[in-house]
């Protein structure tokens, strides 16, 4: 619907909850940050898309195993804000 400041205060707001009450390497956390991220991304923002696609990355690398296709999901999200930033090569390596 593209009210992203709408999406931004729920994501935001879920986000708080699972920091509380998730350890700070559960999934379902990396889930929050790529949900805010993504909106960042839409929004145009993709220094702050990157931020939170990272956290994302970070914790998925350590919640799931290296073949987990959530794993992918994150790299590919990371290449999507590069490639979108113009930073091909980089967005290759994701």
């Amino acid at each position: 619907m593209g009210e992203y400041s709408k999406a931004l205060e729920y994501y935001e707001k879920s986000l708080k909850i699972r920091e509380i009450s998730l350890p700070p390497t559960h999934p379902d956390l990396a889930t929050s940050y790529n949900n805010i991220g993504l909106v960042y991304k839409n929004k145009g923002e993709y220094s702050k898309a990157l931020e939170y696609y990272e956290k994302d990355l970070k914790i998925t690398k350590k919640a799931l195993p290296s073949n987990d296709p959530d794993l992918a999901v994150s790299y590919n999200n990371i290449g999507g804000v590069y490639y979108n930033m113009g930073e091909y090569s980089k967005a290759l390596d994701y």
